[in-house]
């Protein structure tokens, strides 16, 4: 644990303990982690993380909302900088690294915890709708451009992408069935079908 004299300013300590608690669940689960675990990566006391957090619920909120928060971002940059139908196409691997196993990752957490949960039960539903709303509306945007097919549902192609990022997550915490060059060819097949390409 840091000395005391390290104070940092109130936003730090709960950005640090966010960083911390990402990775503990990230490596685990929500059931599994504790405070008192989340605590020590982060080099505070128990008291102090709930200063900042009520709950370790309240912690895991921040921390998907923080997950999706830095992926939209890099997103939006891209999209920002190359137009939308070059910005959807030049998403990076450790963008698509985080979104398909950070994130989902968390997903799969929350959804195992939502049979018993209604407050997470609410909060990822919620945020799920977000996540397909942002890709929704990425995927008109590139329609608009011509880069996706006319008669393409935007909506409908944003479940999907949602679907296969679980599918990644099952995938990564499995150890299989499905391998890279699987992926690779399940994303070949949704970009042609997409673009209309045959």
């Amino acid at each position: 644990m840091t000395p005391a004299s390290t104070r940092l300013p109130a936003a730090e300590r709960r950005f640090a303990i966010v960083e911390s608690a990402l990775r503990v669940f990230s490596e685990g689960s929500y059931a599994g982690a504790t405070t008192a675990q989340i605590a020590r990566e982060a080099c505070v006391s128990e008291p102090i993380l709930y200063r900042h957090f009520a709950s370790k619920r309240d912690l895991y909120f921040a921390c998907l909302d923080e997950a999706w928060s830095r992926i939209r971002a890099r997103i939006e940059e891209r999209i920002e900088e190359l137009g939308a139908e070059e910005g959807w196409r030049a998403i990076g691997p450790a963008t698509m690294r985080e979104m398909k196993v950070v994130l989902p990752s968390l997903w799969m957490q929350a959804i195992t915890e939502a049979g018993e949960d209604p407050e997470i039960r609410r909060h990822v539903r919620g945020h799920m709708r977000e996540v397909h709303d942002f890709f929704a509306d990425v995927l008109r945007r590139v329609q608009g451009e011509g880069g996706i097919h006319p008669d393409r549902d935007p909506d409908t192609e944003a479940w999907i992408f949602v679907a296969g990022s679980l599918l990644v997550s099952v995938a990564d915490r499995l150890g299989g069935p499905l391998r890279p060059e699987d992926f690779e060819a399940i994303k070949n097949e949704r970009l042609r079908w997409l673009t209309g390409n045959t």
